[in-house]
Formats: structure tokens, C-alpha cells, sequence
């Protein structure tokens, strides 16, 4: 779509049920991210209440209408999400708002790729509108929704704002509160402390550690309405716990309860007791049946947990059920999945069929197509996929017809995505039950076991070693079909390492795309294919929120090493060596491989040296003449394992390694070298 233009959903799709709105881009500096909301406005084009502001502060609206799904790191960026089920809206609002804002200073400018998309509730994509003109801006409306007769419409807007998500706000009746200052009251921590394996008893409430998750501070102007219900609260229910009269759109880290560090076991052999075993899996259909029937319930008694996973298929915020080993008939014989997921809202029911595969075993065609005709016969929503193959930008890791995709989706998640969605929830983002995350927890440890078969994406597949071979031989040309299976495992594996990572940190982890082609994932993978061709690497910069600097990792299948390097801009000293000397005391319990590199402004390379030299010769950093140490350049080394699996001996292992190695070393790394240094004339 064009800015301007506008489009009726009715005539985009059949499907009935929620719409999912994603914002995607691409962050070339690899220095921050962008936050969506949502305005629910009525005839007036105000909100009517403080509770018509969905946003980090506030994930969603008292009658799960709308909800934020939260940002999801992709093979070409980040994707937020939002569900919106349009059907169950209050009638009395009549423009549905889709904005985003950032923070620190940062602007949509700086993003690539940016772009509002929709589907509908079968995961099919209806539109997308593509902002190509954003600059200075903090805060963006992308687009809206409005109603028009009995239906809805989408309107691209792409309003820029200067003044962030205050003066978005302000504009449509939200009276805002900006100072970071918070009440005492929101300071306090969960007191008690539970044991290692012990679920919780009280009601006491979890939150974690993320700066993108906390809990609401709002009030506004109210226009035309009384809230999100529609329903009045008696004056005398009220009086103990009126609302702040402000948005509060500051974010606010929130803290988890202390855990008990007492072991009680006699002996360090002893294995806790678990809730969800693989003791006695011996087979693979034993290992499929575990796995489901542990997701579906914890999914039916996790609600924030069951929210998530459903709302990546489109699915309402509603009452969830899910069942094990159904039967259905398909012609003359019978076919059986391994789950079923309902949910119920507003009289409909939404229906999943559920295929599930442990291990290194692959999805079959032939059974997925007879789910789908399954599902079309019954007016079923969606067939989902779950295994431990990982989906890039929406692709299914099978081809099949699409004519069995007229009426139903067919969606695929990662046992990977799983276990980090209940991560997030368990560790940073916390849950309105301590029982509920203790059940993460145990769920969390269940797909962590070997012999779950639940480990994610784990094989490069069978052009690893071809590939490989070819290199040291100097025989790989452009145009071989196994080389760009690597290059697609490549991706695969940098998607799964920005999860892991996710879910280590609290916050997005994304891939840093350097220029606006790389957002289409066959131009990566010909560029991946032609760096191997060339010198035999494989390469990709991802953003920690916490480094420095984008995160260069990169294999060398020619040396048989895995590179992991950053540029971590000087402190403000006098002299160069006195720069060097700052950095060195931070790294004293670095590796003594690690390879330390100082810039100079014009320069990409300067004086090296290996930190072990270092320590004991800080001088040998130090530039000739008078040139200025303004950045330093920190490269770890980590043997690459050959083999195509998880192995000790595997590839991937030995990526996973190196990132966790060079991980430590940027936790070292003190908070002012984050800051960009002020240049000085002298050295």
C-alpha cells in the first residue's frame, strides 16, 4: 500500500477471528529497538479512557481485545506483534490506532526495512504498507483501523512524531507523566524465597528483570466513554484503590523473587524430582506423546503461557482447552494428531489441529495434507507444526498444495521458540502466579533433557560435510544447490543463537542487517554462498542491548575457527596509553587468546596483540606519532567443531560455545565504555 491509500478487510479475506498487526525493520546500528502501541479511540478520535492505551506499560486491554505479543527476532530482523479481535470491540470505538515510538534518542530514521504488515486469523498476509520516508522521528502512526457500515477498514498513515510517545499520546486526550521517578511502593521486592524444586503456596505475584515488561501506570482524559468494559465501578469499590491520574510511560525494571540457594541432597548424584519425566521414553512415538500432552497442559494452566503460543497463530484471547491423541475419520480410514487446541471467545470457537515431531525426525507431507483436509472439513482454523526445525520469515519447513490452504493455516513453531517463550515468561517477564511459573520452570527443565528430543534446531544438514570439503579443496563454485543449504542452516542456527541469547539477557536479540536487500532472505543466503565461495566464511553481526556494538561472529571453515569480535569505543583519557591501561583492567580475567586491536579515526585496523602479551606490555597498543586510540576492537578465537550435529565434536555446539564464551567477556566490559569517547587533539 501506499501512504494515504485505504482497503476494506472484508475483501481480503474469508477468515473470521483476530488479525495479527507486526511492525517489522531492521537495525543497522544494532543500538535499540522500537516499542508498538495502540490507541483505542472513539467517535470523537479520543480515547476514552486510560485503559484505551495498550503499550509496554499497559500489554493489553481489560477484555484481551487487543494485546501486545511482543518482538520476536527474525532471519531479517525483528518483528512486534499485536492481536486485535475487531469483532469483540466495544461499539462505541471507532479508530483503532496502530503507532510506535523509541527511546533515547533514537529515530525511525535509522531502521531499515521498516514495515507495518496484517494477517488474518489463518496467518495469511492481507497487506503492507512500506515507510521509506521516516527521518528525525521518535514516534510513528503507521496506520489504523476505522469502521465503516458493518466492517472494518485500514487506513497507511505514516505521521511522524518528534516528541516521542508523550506527544503521540497527548495528541489523542492521554495525560502523560514522563519522570523516571517511581512510587515506593512499586519498589519493593517479593519477600520470602521459594527452594529450587519447591512450587509456591501463596499468592504472591512474579515479574522479572526486563525493562519492556512492567506494570501499568496510567490515566488520561476520558472522552466520550467510560473505559474498556463499558462498565462504570461504584464509587465505593473505588475508594482504596484509585488509579494515578498519569501515563507513566518511563519503563521500569521489576524484580523476581529471591530463590533459596540450600541444597539438601546428600550427594551431588541426586537428581531433583521433576514434574514432567523422561525416565522410560524408549522410542520416538513415546518421546512425541510426552512432549505434547506436557505443552498442552501447561498451556491450559499457564494462561500467560497459553496467550502466547496462541497468539503467534492468531488465535482470540480466550478460555483455552487442549486435548491429546485425537481421532478423526479421513475417508475410509482414520488419522490421528498428536493435540488439538480450542479457545473459545465471544460465542466462537477456534480450533487447531497439532502435529508434533521430537528429535531429528521430519515433518511428513503426506500426514500434515491430511490434517489439512481434516481441518477444512470441520471449519478448523489451523494446522500447527511443531518440531525442532526453525521457520524463517514465515516459512514452512514443508511444501505443500497450496489449494489445501484456501481455508486453513498452516503454521510451524520451533521447540526452540517454546522453550523461549516460556523462558521470557518464567525468568524476565514474570506471571500472575507463583505456582504458574513454577510449572514454566519444569517444563522449561523437561526440554532441556537429552532424551525429550525438545533441543531445537541441531543438524546442518546433509550438504555440511560436501560443503566443507569443497573448501579445503578450493572446488566450490557459486551455483552449488548444497552450499545454499548451508548458507539456509546458517540462518537457522544465527535465529536459534538470538533466542538463546533473548532469553540469557531479558531483551531482544536481533541480527544486525547492514543494508535494506538483506531483508529478503534469498539475497542473504547468495550472499552467504558467495562468501564461502570466496574465503571460505560464514558471517553474521547481532545487537546485545548490552554491548557496545553490533557482535560479529563469524566461522572460518578454512582455519577451522569461530571469530566472535566487537569495537568497544575508549574511555576519555589523556594519553593513549593510559586508554589502553582503562580497557585492560576490565579484561583481567578475560581469556588470554582474547585479541585486542586500538583504532585510530580513518583507520580499520591498528596496533594487535594477544591480551596475554598485553598485560604484561600495554605499549605495544599504543600508535605511532600522535594518532588518537578512539575504539578497540576485541576478537575471541574458539575451535569450530566439523561434524553436522550437536555432538562435542559439532558445528553447532561450537558456535553455541563461542557466543557463550565471548558473552562472559562483554559482561566484563564496565558501563562507560558504552559511551562514545570525546576525540582530544593530543595522545
Amino acid at each position: 500500500m501506499i501512504k494515504g491509500a485505504n482497503v476494506d478487510l472484508a475483501g481480503l479475506t474469508d477468515a473470521s477471528g483476530p488479525v495479527v498487526v507486526s511492525l517489522g525493520y531492521t537495525d543497522p546500528s544494532g543500538t535499540g529497538e522500537a516499542d508498538v502501541s495502540v490507541l483505542l479511540l472513539n467517535a470523537s478520535g479520543k480515547v476514552r479512557s486510560d485503559a484505551d492505551l495498550v503499550f509496554y506499560n499497559q500489554p493489553a486491554t481489560v477484555d484481551e481485545s487487543v494485546r501486545l505479543l511482543g518482538k520476536t527476532p527474525t532471519g531479517s530482523g525483528t518483528e512486534d506483534r499485536i492481536l486485535m479481535d475487531l469483532g469483540t470491540l466495544a461499539s462505541d470505538v471507532h479508530r483503532v490506532v496502530v503507532a510506535a515510538s523509541r527511546h533515547g534518542g533514537a529515530t525511525f530514521g535509522a531502521l531499515n526495512d521498516l514495515r507495518l504488515a496484517l494477517s488474518d486469523s489463518a496467518g495469511e498476509a492481507l497487506l503492507a504498507f512500506d515507510i521509506t520516508d521516516a527521518s528525525v522521528e521518535t514516534a510513528f502512526i503507521f496506520g489504523e483501523l476505522y469502521r465503516r457500515d458493518d466492517g472494518w477498514r485500514f487506513r497507511a498513515v505514516g505521521q511522524g512524531y518528534e516528541s516521542g510517545l508523550a506527544g503521540l499520546a497527548t495528541d489523542f486526550g492521554i495525560i502523560v507523566d514522563e519522570s523516571d521517578d517511581v512510587p515506593a511502593e512499586d519498589e519493593a521486592l517479593a519477600d520470602g524465597a521459594l527452594g529450587q524444586n519447591d512450587p509456591p503456596t501463596g499468592p504472591k505475584e512474579a515479574s522479572g528483570e526486563s525493562d519492556g515488561e512492567v506494570k501499568a501506570k496510567v490515566g488520561a482524559k476520558a472522552e466520550g466513554g467510560t473505559g474498556g468494559t463499558g462498565d462504570e465501578e461504584p464509587a465505593g469499590r473505588s475508594e482504596g484503590r484509585r488509579r494515578p491520574e498519569r501515563v507513566r510511560t518511563a519503563k521500569k525494571k521489576i524484580t523476581l523473587p529471591r530463590t533459596a540457594s540450600v541444597d539438601l541432597a546428600d550427594d551431588p548424584s541426586w537428581q531433583a524430582a521433576r514434574l514432567f519425566s523422561v525416565t522410560g521414553l524408549r522410542n520416538d512415538q513415546e518421546r512425541e506423546a510426552r512432549a505434547t500432552s506436557t505443552l498442552l497442559a501447561v498451556m491450559v494452566e499457564v494462561p500467560e503461557f497459553g496467550r502466547r503460543v496462541t497468539g503467534r497463530f492468531n488465535a482470540p484471547a480466550g478460555t483455552v482447552q487442549t486435548f491429546a491423541e485425537t481421532t478423526f475419520k479421513h475417508g475410509d480410514a482414520k488419522v490421528r494428531p498428536d493435540g488439538v487446541i480450542r479457545v473459545a471467545r465471544a460465542g466462537r470457537i477456534w480450533t487447531a489441529l497439532v502435529e508434533t515431531k521430537t528429535g531429528g525426525n521430519p515433518l511428513k507431507k503426506e500426514q500434515v495434507e491430511s490434517y489439512l483436509e481434516v481441518a477444512a472439513k470441520h471449519g478448523y482454523e489451523t494446522v500447527i507444526t511443531l518440531s525442532n526445525e526453525l521457520g524463517i520469515d514465515g516459512e514452512h519447513p514443508l511444501s505443500v498444495d497450496r489449494r489445501r490452504l484456501r481455508k486453513v493455516g498452516l503454521r510451524h513453531l520451533s521447540w526452540a521458540e517454546v522453550a523461549h517463550e516460556a523462558h521470557m515468561l518464567c525468568h524476565h517477564h514474570g506471571v500472575a502466579n507463583p505456582a504458574h511459573a513454577w510449572l514454566l520452570k519444569e517444563l522449561l527443565d523437561y526440554l532441556g533433557q537429552a532424551n525429550a528430543g525438545c533441543h531445537g534446531f541441531q543438524d546442518m544438514g546433509p550438504g555440511w560435510v560436501p560443503v566443507r570439503n569443497a573448501i579445503t579443496a578450493g572446488t566450490l563454485r557459486l551455483g552449488d544447490k548444497r552450499a545454499m543449504q548451508v548458507a539456509e542452516s546458517w540462518e537457522k542456527l544465527v535465529r536459534q543463537l538470538c533466542l538463546h541469547l533473548s532469553g540469557q539477557t531479558g531483551s531482544t536479540v536481533a541480527p544486525v542487517l547492514r543494508r535494506k536487500r538483506d531483508g529478503d532472505s534469498a539475497v542473504r543466503r547468495l550472499q552467504t554462498v558467495s562468501t564461502l565461495v570466496e574465503s571460505g566464511r560464514m558471517s553474521a553481526e547481532i545487537r546485545l542491548p548490552s554491548a557496545p556494538g553490533p557482535v560479529l561472529i563469524e566461522a572460518d571453515l578454512r582455519t577451522g575457527q569461530i571469530e566472535t569480535s566487537v569495537e568497544v569505543p575508549s574511555a576519555v583519557r589523556a594519553r593513549a596509553l593510559t586508554r589502553v591501561q582503562w580497557l585492560l583492567r576490565q579484561l583481567a580475567e578475560a581469556p588470554p587468546e582474547l585479541r585486542v586491536e586500538a583504532l585510530s579515526p580513518g583507520s580499520d585496523t591498528g596496533p594487535c596483540d594477544l591480551l596475554k602479551n598485553l598485560k604484561a606490555e600495554p605499549g605495544l597498543l599504543v600508535p605511532d606519532g600522535k594518532a588518537e586510540i578512539i575504539s578497540f576492537r576485541l576478537t575471541l578465537p574458539t575451535g569450530m567443531g566439523t561434524k553436522r550435529g550437536t555432538e562435542e565434536t559439532g558445528f553447532v555446539r561450537s558456535v553455541d560455545a563461542a557466543m557463550s564464551r565471548f558473552h562472559e567477556v562483554l559482561q566484563m566490559l564496565k558501563p562507560e565504555a558504552a559511551s562514545a569517547p570525546e576525540r582530544s587533539s593530543g595522545s
